[in-house]
């Protein structure tokens, strides 16, 4: 089986910007080659409100829907998600300095993509 290059970034939530502070919540993986890009994401509200009780859980969870969204292309992802499979990765793990925030990308090698999506996951937000 081939190995694939891939790139991922972990997506956190920073409760209160300032104290740069924050709580994974997801991965977004990408492979150019295999023309894959996918986001996995688990809000723990425990967690969240344990950092800032003031946030709007739901609110968080509708951006991260966006992110889904734009990620797989969808018609409902707005203009973003129109843009190619590069162009969405990059807008999505460009550095922000709010609430929701991407880490610096990584990059690695995988014979499974979904397989590593999980994984990392697993590894990083669980």
């Amino acid at each position: 089986m081939q190995l694939h290059l891939f790139e991922y970034a972990v997506v956190r939530i920073v409760p209160v910007v300032e104290r740069e502070e924050f709580i994974n919540t997801g991965v977004i993986l990408y492979c150019k080659k295999e023309k894959y890009l996918k986001t996995k994401f688990t809000v723990n509200p425990k967690r969240i409100t344990a950092f800032c009780d003031k946030l709007d859980i739901e609110e968080i969870q509708q951006h991260l829907l966006s992110f889904e969204r734009i990620a797989a292309g969808l018609p409902d992802g707005g203009p973003i998600a129109r843009l190619d499979i590069a162009s969405r990765f990059r807008w999505l793990t460009a550095v922000r300095s709010t609430v929701i925030q991407s880490s610096k990308v990584h990059a690695g090698f995988s014979r499974n993509l979904d397989e590593t999506l999980e994984r990392l996951h697993g590894e990083l937000v669980i």
